[in-house]
């Protein structure tokens, strides 16, 4: 049984933004949504974003219009794009699950709002000035995973007590998220007595090409760093994964729906809604200054009975009864 999610808003106030959009009257704005996803399998994101604009009052194709930009891994695509955007002066730029369209929206302009969805945290990152009065024309929602990321390799530990040598996928495109885990994983594996191999991709290509390694070096499990490309990419990691007996922790439930092992992370559609709310509000006139970032805290655990099965492995009573969600 899945649990609710809680979300912590921190301080703020609402006040009027100047949305050079609504000078004109009966103009409908223009929002530009950018994505590190590929857009053939972002429906249910799409559906979370257009649930939260909907909750302030707007209708995509009737009060607004929404402009879907998939990346599809291409990170490089990301400074014209942005150019793009600016020069056509969209309403807003929102930029779910993605820290490098964040970033970058940060830096072509100072004067659009941005919306923004990012796994760090966004003082560090350089997004905002605070959590709580976030400044200027960016803010959004932090769904934290570097801190957790010791209690995802124990939970990756508790379900392989056996397991030595971890494979740990990252994505070299995504700048900033390979960073963290390079400066982060080493001391956590460490801890937990586990050697760890790295390996990269950042096309379908690679991935297959990551795969024909693990085969090879035959690692006891996967991890799949956190990356909107890996999570759209994910009916071809858990194909790979089940074809080679590879057993594979994920970020996301997206990944363990499409029949990964486990995931622990937050609830990504939520982010989505979430980004869509503020978005909304801002079209309503609040200023991006004015709205806090909100910050995810609490992480649900999602375990796929199927795949273990089909794998050979028992999961251990401890992880079954604080679970959030057991895929049978």
């Amino acid at each position: 049984m899945r649990r609710r999610e809680f979300i912590t808003l921190l301080g703020g106030a609402a006040a009027a933004w100047p949305l050079a959009v609504h000078a004109q009257q009966g103009v409908v704005p223009l929002v530009g949504l950018v994505s590190g996803r590929a857009g053939g399998v972002s429906e249910l994101p799409v559906v979370a974003f257009r649930k939260g604009l909907s909750e302030t009052g707007y209708v995509e194709g009737q009060n607004v219009m929404v402009e879907y930009h998939w990346l599809n891994g291409q990170y490089a695509r990301l400074p014209q794009l942005m150019t793009d955007l600016v020069g056509r002066r969209v309403a807003v730029i929102a930029t779910p699950g993605s820290n490098a369209a964040s970033l970058a929206a940060k830096a072509a302009v100072t004067t659009i709002p941005v919306v923004f969805g990012v796994s760090e945290d966004p003082v560090k990152l350089g997004l905002v000035a605070s959590v709580p009065r976030p400044g200027a024309n960016v803010t959004g929602i932090n769904f934290l995973f570097a801190e957790v990321l010791p209690k995802r390799l124990g939970l990756l530990h508790e379900l392989l007590p056996k397991a030595v040598r971890i494979a740990v996928l990252i994505n070299p495109d995504n700048v900033s998220n390979t960073e963290t885990m390079l400066r982060e994983i080493p001391d956590a594996a460490r801890a937990l007595g586990l050697e760890i191999a790295i390996l990269k991709a950042s096309t379908s290509a690679e991935i297959e090409a990551a795969f024909a390694t693990f085969v090879r070096d035959r690692p006891d499990a996967l991890f799949v760093a956190p990356d909107v490309f890996f999570s759209s990419r994910r009916i071809q990691f858990t194909t790979l994964a089940m074809r080679h007996g590879i057993p594979s922790f994920h970020s996301s439930r997206e990944e363990v729906e499409a029949g990964g092992l486990m995931s622990s992370g937050t609830d990504n559609l939520d982010m989505w809604r979430q980004v869509g709310v503020y978005t909304g509000r801002i079209l309503k006139g609040t200023k991006p200054a004015d709205l806090p970032v909100m910050q995810s805290t609490k992480f649900e655990l999602v375990i796929n009975a199927v795949t273990a099965r089909a794998l050979g492995l028992d999961v251990p009573p401890t992880l079954l009864a604080i679970a959030d969600e057991v895929i049978e």
